[in-house]
């Protein structure tokens, strides 16, 4: 089953949903950047919320960042969503080892630590929106839904989960985000918050063969589900060796004369998907002419 997220309102549009199922663009990261569980687990978490939230922007050319700093060993994570379900990411530190959580998890919370998540959103206007808030427990999950409430104003309840297979590779991975539009009934909001406490985990519900749908209809099939959109996401970085060159010409004739007197080959990287270019001396001498 290819990853792909799903669009849905319920309760006569008073609530509006998003569910994920992110296996392949979870394990696509952690192939390209070579990550240790606990660090695949948060990186993940944070790709398939970013995706989530990518689909909500409405222009085509609409950039979504979700940016962790933090104390804990990771350092800092960063990812980036468009409205098409094109996602990519990185962790400042992908090789880190945590014992297990007091309940036997892989410790995101531990990787992570305290710190603030920047959620910027360019929307082609003269600045980008930021919104800036304080990590609430780093498990990811806890602290999109503290942003919604606090920066957006939005009660929303968000679910984001991976699991692991022995091998190290990604089993399963997905998630879901709720939110109350404004004036929901009160009856609703009730209903909607035990049924929220009720439901098993994410990664129980996809390993039991749950798809994105089959997760909505768990915790809103009561309230008159309405499905609008099903749209494919994937691992996706929009870097080439062009852009590259467009970066390097960005630096200046001096610092390229210098490269050109090392009279060795320069290899620049991409940070969000570990793709490396390589510029031998002819190519640093065509980037100044």
């Amino acid at each position: 089953m290819r990853d792909y997220v799903v669009r849905a309102t319920a309760a006569n549009n008073q609530i509006r949903a998003f569910a994920i199922t992110s296996r392949d663009l979870v394990e696509e990261a952690r192939k390209r950047h070579n990550t240790s569980p606990v660090i695949t687990a948060g990186l993940g978490r944070l790709l398939s919320g970013a995706a989530m939230m990518g689909v909500m922007m409405k222009e085509e050319k609409d950039l979504l960042t979700l940016q962790i700093k933090c104390t804990g060993p990771v350092q800092g994570m960063t990812v980036t969503a468009d409205a098409k379900g094109n996602v990519k990411g990185c962790a400042q530190v992908t090789d880190v080892i945590l014992p297990p959580n007091q309940l036997g998890k892989l410790d995101v919370g531990g990787a992570v630590g305290s710190g603030i998540l920047n959620v910027i959103k360019d929307m082609g206007l003269k600045e980008p929106y930021v919104g800036q808030v304080a990590l609430q427990t780093g498990e990811i999950a806890e602290d999109l839904t503290y942003y919604f409430a606090t920066s957006e104003q939005i009660p929303s309840a968000v679910g984001l989960g991976v699991l692991m297979n022995r091998g190290n590779t990604v089993k399963q991975a997905g998630g879901f985000i709720i939110q109350l539009l404004p004036f929901t009934d009160e009856k609703i909001i009730e209903r909607l918050e035990q049924k929220i406490t009720e439901i098993k985990s994410v990664t129980e519900m996809l390993e039991e063969g749950y798809t994105p749908e089959k997760i909505l209809e768990e915790i809103l099939g009561e309230f008159g589900l309405e499905f609008i959109e099903t749209l494919p996401v994937q691992f996706s970085c929009n870097c080439s060796k062009e852009r590259i060159t467009k970066a390097l010409i960005s630096l200046g004739k001096k610092e390229l004369y210098e490269m050109i007197r090392d009279g060795k080959p320069i290899e620049v990287n991409c940070h969000f998907c570990n793709t490396n270019y390589t510029f031998s001396v002819d190519e640093l001498k065509e980037i100044v002419k």
